[in-house]
């Protein structure tokens, strides 16, 4: 009799590239993150031994509260970088890792860059393993939100710098003319029924945030600005895809539609 095979269908040929994508970034994400707790718990411990002897002028018990204290900490640390690399790893929420991940990616993140400098890793390189590990987090949170709660913010640097109207504060205004990636962005906004806007900047950025109030963000932009960005709108769950930079930055980017539908996809309920 001939055996059985699985009947469940392959991935998409795009999901199985986001997927060898992230593993290549998580390997850097988790290195650099393991080595800045360490650094950290080392620092705090240093703290509490080099004026050991000096505190026991102020109470003999004084430097056992201060001890604990920053054994406290320690453990802290090492429970927030071990709940977000669990967390990575088993891609799911483990050990409150949902309560601990803004706090840890915004403890971890300058400490990352600094020792991803150190060692030789550039710092887009670091922001780029930050947000592929962000959109896996978001992912393994399993939440799925309306149409209305799902924005699309793109950065203004999407559309033409030739063209001549003006979609910052009417996205309406594109006439769909193709020569930007703005017709296709607004085909799947019509297709999906969710929110797309145009922001010049972190604070126009923050404000359309403010006005749709949305239950999740897909943002488009560079490395430097996905991460900033991640890090500011803490707790709003962001999900990231990068640009293509074909004339340099902030000058006629582009991004894969393909990739955004896919997100959408994933999250709309």
């Amino acid at each position: 009799m001939a055996s059985q095979r699985s009947t469940k269908p392959d991935k998409s040929p795009l999901e199985q590239e986001i997927r060898d994508s992230f593993q290549t970034r998580k390997r850097v994400f988790i290195g650099l993150i393991t080595g800045s707790s360490v650094l950290i718990c080392v620092f705090l411990a240093l703290i509490w031994i080099i004026p050991f002897v000096g505190l026991t002028t102020i109470h003999p018990a004084a430097p056992w509260i201060f001890g604990f204290a920053t054994v406290a900490l320690i453990l802290a640390i090492g429970w927030a970088a071990l709940a977000l690399v669990l967390n990575i790893l088993l891609g799911r929420p483990v050990l409150f890792a949902k309560r601990l991940r803004g706090i840890t990616v915004k403890l971890f993140l300058p400490l990352m860059t600094l020792l991803g400098r150190a060692v030789g890793i550039p710092k887009q390189t670091v922001r780029a393993s930050f947000i592929k590990v962000n959109n896996e987090l978001v992912r393994g949170e399993g939440h799925r939100y309306p149409p209305e709660k799902i924005l699309l913010l793109m950065p203004h640097c999407i559309q033409n710098s030739r063209c001549k109207f003006r979609l910052t504060y009417d996205i309406d205004n594109c006439k769909r003319c193709g020569e930007c990636a703005l017709a296709g962005l607004l085909d799947l906004r019509d297709k999906y029924g969710i929110k797309l806007a145009i922001a010049t900047g972190g604070t126009i950025a923050r404000r359309i945030v403010v006005q749709h109030r949305p239950g999740l963000i897909i943002a488009v932009a560079c490395e430097r600005d996905l991460a900033s960005g991640i890090q500011d709108t803490h707790p709003l769950p962001v999900y990231g895809i990068l640009n293509s930079r074909p004339f340099g930055p902030c000058l006629d980017t582009d991004v894969a539609l393909d990739q955004v539908e896919w997100a959408i996809k994933e999250f709309l309920a």
